[in-house]
């Protein structure tokens, strides 16, 4: 694996159908999803135009019957598996799936944080550079954003993993600070404070489309419903927030309109 121990390297969206998932995500991102391959695994690639980003795992009822649902999770690469996952646990994370090889992949584990906060761990089979994170290309992961209930702690944590520290903040009122991530020198998203009573925080992942208002309008065509924006953010973007006709969350960021 040639990124960097800590990085971003692949995303993957669990769904119960994904037939569904492939025809509201090529129309709405603009990707490729393949078809089911052979064999009892369903699991698909999501291609960029330039590349794989990421895969949809279908969701079994017995999967569903260990607290699965339809949601996008994130691959942190990184340089040992096993050791990693050692640490996470000594930290206070905890092993949802224990590490597992794929061949021909590579070996993975699913934790969480110490928040609760799910992730995957990966130390890919080939000495590839992944490029699913793309901060500007078109039909990447362009923004990775935590929502999480203590981001001293957070930060604390996926620092020591992971090497992800602090590029500044924004404050946002009572939602307290914006506060902005980097790793490896290169911003990858950012963090913010979980309010409570809401639904569980998690990493939340923006994807890259040309324009944002054909996008918004495509979500609701195929069933999807939008939660917030769309809306200017700093620095000229136009980002918004919905949840798939499968119920899994994600956004959307797009470059923002001449004036």
């Amino acid at each position: 694996m040639a990124n960097p121990h800590g990085s971003f390297i692949w995303y993957e969206l669990m769904s119960g159908d994904p037939d569904a998932s492939k025809k509201f995500y090529d129309d709405v991102v603009g990707w490729k999803i393949g078809a089911k391959p052979p064999g009892d695994m369903d699991y698909r690639m999501i291609s960029a135009p330039d590349g794989d980003v990421g895969g949809v795992l279908r969701l079994t009822e017995e999967m569903r019957k260990h607290g699965a649902h339809p949601v996008w999770l994130g691959y942190f690469g990184v340089d040992d598996v096993d050791k990693t996952v050692a640490k996470i646990t000594a930290a206070g994370g905890k092993v949802l799936m224990p590490a597992w090889d794929v061949p021909n992949v590579g070996r993975i584990a699913m934790v969480t944080d110490p928040q609760g906060i799910p992730f995957y761990v990966m130390r890919g089979a080939s000495d590839g550079t992944s490029t699913a994170f793309g901060r500007m290309k078109m039909g990447h992961i362009s923004w990775n954003e935590l929502m999480t209930p203590d981001q001293d702690a957070a930060l604390a944590f996926y620092g020591a993993m992971f090497g992800i520290t602090k590029s500044g903040s924004m404050p946002m009122g009572d939602l307290g600070d914006y506060t902005f991530l980097q790793h490896a020198g290169i911003g990858i998203g950012a963090m913010m404070t979980h309010p409570p009573g809401g639904k569980p925080g998690g990493w939340g992942f923006y994807f890259r489309v040309p324009d944002i208002e054909v996008a918004k309008d495509k979500i609701g065509k195929g069933g999807g419903s939008i939660t917030q924006g769309p809306m200017e953010v700093p620095g000229g973007e136009m980002v918004l927030n919905a949840v798939d006709p499968q119920g899994a969350a994600f956004g959307l960021v797009a470059p923002g309109k001449e004036r």
